[in-house]
């Protein structure tokens, strides 16, 4: 396909960025350290304590230091890593990479059987873990390779006041860390006291080295790792910087909200990005409590702000969020699921900002697309690809498709993965022949280059062989003022094959089905509209806010086999 999306970039956005001098990401690191090191690199939302990048250096070389030289593990031993929003975080991930080891990000709500398969499956040799999490791990640990381990307090890098005071509350009031074993485990607190500290070169990481196996498809089937190299990840990096640095003002210090949990790709790659601005990143540990995350933006005025709709749709519904300071923000960016134009419309009138709308996954480290940061107002795309991106709509034969024409979105560029680890056969049906991503998505691109996602293929509802896509049954229903949320999932139908089932948060129990369902025929074709409403007090999601649509279809397949049941 013509790279046509070209002619609308932004005239200051280059079209390609360059690769031949990517490093390793303890490299990238060392640099920003050096250009930045009394700047504020992490703090946390929910207590104010602040991590400068030379901090983050140290104690980073630390943590490489106990890996590398203590346990003696070589490069390319996968570590996993274990913990929310914490200013640890970081501090560890920096600190295995520099180790030459690949991390395994693990999210800390895993069940012991979610976290044993994600052991077993990477054939990780040690973690690191929240002390929170600890009682999980010990379940999890026998039958995985796993030989040793690294607790993480909640407070181990507050100051010795505010830790003796955390720790208390922690333990013996809100008693949050349950009970465990885990013979012969070692304390953070211990790693970081370690010297002498290694040299920054001691171990050489090529930026062709694994990085990370970032685990996907949980929410459809068995989690699989994705290969994602040093080089794969820096690039998308560069890739973001490219696109945004245009608009924020010469040598202004960006500081971006990270309420997305950073053991999600989302997250670590805006992270990433701004940190080579010698940004600050601002920790929001648990953005599902609406009153806290209004009070941290309150308190940071803010450049960047990247979230799920669900997050954003949460903050504009707060009384108090009008009430914080927007004159500093510059980027609002909905990812991870399709942002609602009722919910962006919400958002603009009261930030002032538009909010614009990328597009990615775990696959591509993650972004592919991103909406220019100059537009007036939200478009209903995932914008243009980012530079050195080319994307191409092809049928179910795989053969290119028209400006307009509906079909898989595949991508090729340097932040594609290398494939998924030991699944050579999955890897395959998704990698083509010319090296493209397929990406599971439909997809269209207008003449002037920009995308527009349909919906994913395997959410696509068939109602009497015509295609309903979820997405766009759901936007409609969120534009009733007495909705909430709305999920959209296909029901089994004995005559038509699939009907289309909503399940509705909604404001006050005074909305019915019957007014939604007369809401969405004023704008839906016939067999769009919603033939089953289920209103329900919340939606099930994930732990970055991203509504799990196959519960939702479990759950209307078991109410249709129930019903047919009865009817027999």
């Amino acid at each position: 396909m013509e790279k046509i999306w070209l002619k609308s970039y932004p005239a200051s956005v280059p079209h390609e960025i360059e690769l031949d001098d990517i490093g390793s990401i303890g490299a990238y690191f060392d640099d920003i350290a050096a250009r930045f090191p009394d700047r504020c690199a992490f703090v946390s939302g929910a207590t104010g304590v602040a991590l400068t990048y030379a901090q983050l250096d140290e104690f980073s070389r630390r943590v490489a230091g106990y890996f590398q030289a203590d346990l003696m593990l070589k490069p390319g031993t996968r570590v996993a890593l274990m913990m929310p929003n914490l200013l640890q975080f970081p501090v560890c991930l920096l600190g295995l990479l520099r180790a030459g080891c690949v991390v395994v990000n693990v999210n800390p709500m895993y069940t012991p059987r979610e976290l044993k398969h994600q052991l077993v499956d990477s054939g990780a040799e040690a973690m690191i873990v929240a002390e929170p999490f600890a009682a999980t791990v010990d379940k999890a640990r026998e039958g995985s390779a796993v030989r040793h381990v690294v607790v993480s307090g909640l407070t181990d890098l507050m100051p010795l006041a505010k830790r003796l005071i955390g720790d208390f509350v922690i333990r013996h009031v809100k008693r949050a860390i349950p009970s465990y074993r885990l013979p012969g485990h070692v304390r953070l607190r211990q790693v970081l006291a370690r010297a002498p500290l290694p040299p920054s070169d001691s171990v050489q990481v090529d930026s062709s080295a694994l990085a990370f196996l970032q685990y996907t498809g949980g929410t459809t089937g068995v989690a699989k790792g994705a290969m994602l190299t040093h080089r794969n990840v820096l690039a998308n990096a560069r890739q973001g910087l490219a696109w945004c640095k245009p608009f924020l003002a010469e040598g202004e210090v960006p500081v971006n909200i990270t309420a997305i949990p950073l053991y999600h790709i989302f997250a670590l790659g805006n992270c990433l990005g701004f940190a080579g601005l010698g940004g600050t990143n601002v920790l929001v540990a648990d953005p599902r409590n609406t009153a806290a995350f209004v009070a941290v933006l309150t308190r940071y005025p803010f450049t960047s702000i990247p979230a799920v709709n669900t997050l954003f749709n949460d903050l504009t519904r707060h009384p108090d969020f009008a009430k914080v300071d927007f004159s500093q923000l510059r980027i609002a960016i909905g990812g991870g699921a399709a942002v609602q134009r009722a919910v962006a419309e919400r958002w603009q009138h009261i930030t002032g900002a538009p909010l614009i709308e990328g597009y990615g996954l775990t696959e591509c480290s993650p972004t592919v697309s991103v909406n220019p940061f100059d537009m007036s107002a939200f478009n209903g795309s995932i914008g243009l690809p980012v530079p050195s991106t080319e994307v191409s709509i092809r049928d179910a034969q795989g053969q290119p498709l028209g400006v307009g024409e509906p079909g898989e979105l595949c991508v090729r560029g340097p932040q594609v993965m290398l494939g998924y680890w030991q699944r050579p056969e999955e890897t395959a049906q998704v990698m083509t022949a010319d090296g493209f991503l397929r990406t599971g998505d439909l997809a269209t691109m207008d003449e002037h280059g920009f995308l527009r996602i349909v919906d994913r293929l395997k959410d696509m509802i068939l109602v009497s062989g015509f295609n309903v896509y979820p997405n766009e049954v759901e936007q409609v229903v969120m534009m009733h003022p007495e909705v909430l949320e709305v999920a959209a999932v296909g029901r089994p139908d004995a005559n038509s094959g699939e009907r289309v089932q909503v399940f509705v948060v909604r404001k006050s129990p005074s909305l019915d089905a019957a007014a939604l369902q007369a809401h969405c025929r004023e704008h839906l074709t016939r067999y769009k509209v919603p033939s089953l409403v289920e209103f329900v007090d919340e939606l099930p999601k994930s732990n970055v806010g991203k509504i799990l649509r196959r519960e939702l279809r479990e759950r209307a397949e078991h109410s249709a086999s129930t019903t047919s049941a009865s009817r027999n």
